[in-house]
Parts: C-alpha cells; structure tokens; sequence
C-alpha cells in the first residue's frame, strides 16, 4: 500500500460528544449541568442529615468537638 493510497488520520472532534457546545478547557455545558446537579443533591443530603441527627454537619463530621 503505497502512502498516497493512506486514509487520513481522523481530526478531533470540535464539540462535545453530547453537545454541539465547544468546549472551553474541556468543559461542556452538560458537565456543568451535571456538576451542579451532584452539588444540589450533596447539599440536600447535608440539610437531611442535620434535621435527622440534630447536630451541624462539622460536628456529625467529627470536625468539631
């Protein structure tokens, strides 16, 4: 096979595989989103478990004495 007869190498893609956003430092709109979404859940999760064992989160933690 002669090096004319080579397919060209792929170029890399110029958007995100789930959205046609570009990334910016490899950041997508939907890694951003589901970032967030995590963020929300954690944060409920820290609510729920203050109101359920009537301490701070840093002393259930045990950051605090």
């Amino acid at each position: 096979m002669a090096a004319a007869d080579a397919p060209a190498p792929a170029a890399a893609p110029a958007t995100s595989a789930t959205t046609n956003d570009v990334p910016a430092f490899g950041w997508s709109a939907y890694a951003e989103r589901v970032n967030g979404r995590f963020a929300m859940v954690g944060f409920a999760a820290v609510l729920l478990v203050e109101a359920l064992s009537g301490q701070t989160f840093l002393h259930w933690a045990g950051l605090t004495p």
